[in-house]
């Protein structure tokens, strides 16, 4: 009996020895392989994108609407009353300026002109037998003085009517391209009838207005960009004038440019998306805005220094619509870490995995 339990106490004896190194009971607590807070953990980094900075051109961009203009444009209208005796252009064609665009019947003041001339024959004959009598004394100054001034009235008589035929007869005050017509030859007009339209489409003018806070920075001779509908062609014009005031009801700031207009693919009342470059920067360090740490004294970004995150305290300036220029505070060749903003924090281990 003895021996049967010798005998068992050795098989558990052994099955213990065989067991104790698989269950580790004398390793430390930092060596165990499933420790959760071992240092393997605590060594790992945050994988992070970054960019290196590097000087580059920054435009101050003011992106504004704005509508196109004629250089030029005028209703045709009369001066005088009367009856259209002739309409000498064509609708949407070309007029030079001097061009006769529109007769009125002129028969009557054209036969008064004709008895003027007649009377101006006989007063100037008249004055000069005057003028010869009063040389020899044969009659008084006062009437000579009478013929000269029947001679005077009929020549500006004559002046009047001429002026006067002259406003029968429209021509083109400018080159430019005539529109549609509302009147036939026949049409009895008056100086409230609207005859056509007369444009001038070479250049075009763009006017558009800017925020009152700009006023300073616009100027003439400032080159802008724009586009107009249903076209994908970025044209190009310069400022040529400022209004010499801003508008109180919508505090901007009036402004037009002049633009090449060959084809005349600018046409009046036509919508433009303008491109005003305010300022021009030839050397900025341009940061992505996700990179910038806003704080209660100013911003900050993360750099990326031998695998360690490293707050920097910046200045910054212009902005668009990605980017942020940074005044101070950066260097040429810097890392900036441009991901995983939320969880940075200084002393933070990161790992670079892409470089922009």
């Amino acid at each position: 009996m003895k021996k049967k339990i010798f005998t068992g106490v050795a098989v558990v004896a052994i099955l213990f020895l065989l067991a104790l190194p698989k269950l580790n009971l004398f390793s430390s607590e930092k060596s165990a392989p499933g420790n959760v807070g071992g240092s393997t953990t605590s060594q790992a980094k945050l994988p992070v994108e970054a960019m290196i900075m590097a000087p580059e051109r920054l435009d101050n961009k003011l992106i504004i609407t704005g509508s196109v203009l004629p250089n030029e444009s005028l209703e045709i209208k009369s001066e005088v009353a009367g009856k259209i005796s002739g309409i000498f252009f064509r609708e949407g064609k070309n007029v030079s300026k001097g061009d006769l665009l529109i007769e009125i019947n002129d028969d009557e003041l054209d036969a008064q002109l004709v008895k003027q001339k007649y009377n101006l024959k006989l007063n100037e004959d008249n004055e000069f037998r005057q003028r010869k009598l009063l040389e020899k004394d044969a009659i008084s100054q006062e009437e000579y003085d009478n013929a000269l001034n029947r001679l005077n009235t009929t020549s500006a008589d004559i002046k009047l009517l001429e002026a006067q035929l002259a406003k029968t007869k429209i021509r083109a005050p400018f080159n430019g391209t005539i529109g549609l017509r509302f009147v036939s030859e026949g049409a009895f007009i008056n100086s409230n009838t609207i005859i056509a339209t007369l444009y001038n489409l070479s250049p075009a003018k763009i006017e558009f207005a800017v925020p009152g806070r700009y006023s300073t920075q616009v100027k003439a001779g400032k080159k802008i960009f724009f586009t107009i509908e249903n076209d994908s062609r970025v044209l190009e014009g310069e400022v040529y004038a400022i209004e010499p005031q801003i508008d109180a009801n919508t505090r901007t700031l009036k402004v037009r440019a002049l633009a090449d207009n060959t084809g005349n693919i600018l046409l009046p009342g036509q919508f433009v998306r303008v491109e005003l470059i305010l300022q021009t920067v030839e050397n900025a360090l341009l940061v992505p805005s996700e990179a910038i740490v806003p704080e209660l004294n100013g911003h900050k970004v993360f750099l990326a220094k031998s695998g360690v995150a490293t707050e920097a305290k910046v200045e910054i300036g212009l902005r668009t619509d990605r980017n942020v220029e940074v005044i101070s505070g950066l260097a040429k060749g810097d890392t900036i870490i441009t991901t995983g903003i939320l969880q940075m924090r200084n002393g933070l281990g990161v790992t670079v995995t892409k470089i922009k």
